[in-house]
Parts: C-alpha cells; structure tokens; sequence
C-alpha cells in the first residue's frame, strides 16, 4: 500500500511541477537567477518531503507550492517594473576583460578566478586571453565572450548609457564622459535622461529607445 502511495504521489507531483514551471515560464536551468534558484530548490525540497512523509496530508505541499509560484510571479513582474529591485535580486554584468586586458580588480570583487576564466576559454573552444577584446562575467555565472575580428582591430563595444531611464555612471567613464555631456547630446533631442528607456554609444552615434516608444 505504501508503495502505490508512493507511486502515486510521485507521479501526480511529476504533473503539477511541470505545470507550476509552465506557469512561471522558466528559463533553461544555465539562465537561472538567484530567485528562480531558490524557488527551484524549495520546490525540489517540498516535493521530496511529501514523497517520503506518505502519512501527512498532499495539500501541505500543494499550498506551499502554489505559493511559490505566485511569489514567482509577482516578484517577476516588480522586476520588470523596477531597475533598482532587478539589480538587488539579479546583479548585473560585470567587465571582465576589455580591449584584451584583463580586469583583475573586478574578478577579485566578483570572487571570479582565472581558473574560472580559463575554465570558461576552453569550454568555448578559445584556446588564450589575446583572441578576446571583450569578455562579461553576467549575472547567472556565465562568461559571455565577444572576439578579435579577423583583423584585430579594436572596436568600441556598445556599452548601456542609460537602461530603464537610470544613467549609468560606470558605462560613462568606461568611455570617458560625464552626465554633463550625455544631458547635452539628448538635449538637442529634446529629451531627459527620464525620458529615454535604453541608450548606449557606438563610435560617434548615440542610439537611443524612447519611452514613449514601448
């Protein structure tokens, strides 16, 4: 009997996550953020519980589940709506290598070692640092890598200025400006930066999405 409630349970929980991940529309697993993590391994937790303890009622993990999933929700949606709350929760990109030079200090703050780098290289089939001009360590663990044209030229890699109408100052002096300067190139627009959603800089040219647009 304890085996067919055992079965049983298994098989109905297989059912109703596939159907709470639906719910929450998740990512694959290497785009997880710390949230979606947490949730995941909450889950995972209260489902092996309930398999195992067969006397206490389905429903205790039934609710805490569906609640799970609408916090998942509702936190997914302030952080549509909010920079400051996605970067809290999320973190955000870090530079590690720029213009083929790599920044230590910032793998030290990001406790990102260079085996961690190396490690990363090789998984993506580059075989040393110098075939690469940038390199962003992002929020979930992955290193995205952007390399030398066949030419090995230098280029300027669009770095976000402005991201849901909040300046980014280290963008800025990445570039060696200031938001003197980026007030008066979007004045002649007529615009703020409350005004723009997204903005970055390429060469000489400084493209912009307006709010007004989205």
């Amino acid at each position: 009997m304890e085996l067919l409630t055992i079965t049983l349970r298994t098989t109905f929980f297989y059912f109703f996550i596939i159907l709470a991940y639906r719910i929450m529309g998740k990512r694959e697993i290497g785009q997880l953020g710390i949230i979606d993590l947490i949730v995941s391994i909450l889950i995972a937790e209260l489902v092996a519980i309930s398999i195992e303890n067969i006397d206490d009622s389905i429903f205790f993990t039934i609710i805490p589940i569906a609640l799970l999933v609408l916090l998942e929700l509702i936190l997914a949606f302030v952080s549509i709506k909010s920079r400051t709350f996605r970067t809290l929760f999320g973190g955000k990109p870090s530079l590690i290598i720029a213009n083929g030079n790599v920044n230590y200090k910032e793998m030290i703050r990001q406790r990102y070692s260079m085996d961690d780098l190396l490690l990363s290289l090789r998984q993506n089939e580059i075989k040393s640092i110098d075939e690469i001009e940038y390199a962003f360590l992002e929020p979930n663990g992955k290193l995205s890598i952007f390399k030398y044209n066949v030419f090995r030229t230098k280029s300027n890699y669009p770095m976000p200025l402005i991201v849901d109408g909040v300046l980014q100052e280290k963008a800025l002096n990445y570039i060696r400006k200031d938001k003197k300067w980026l007030e008066a190139e979007l004045s002649k627009k007529n615009l703020t930066i409350k005004d723009v959603f997204y903005a970055f800089k390429k060469k000489t040219k400084i493209y912009l999405i307006k709010k007004s647009n989205l």
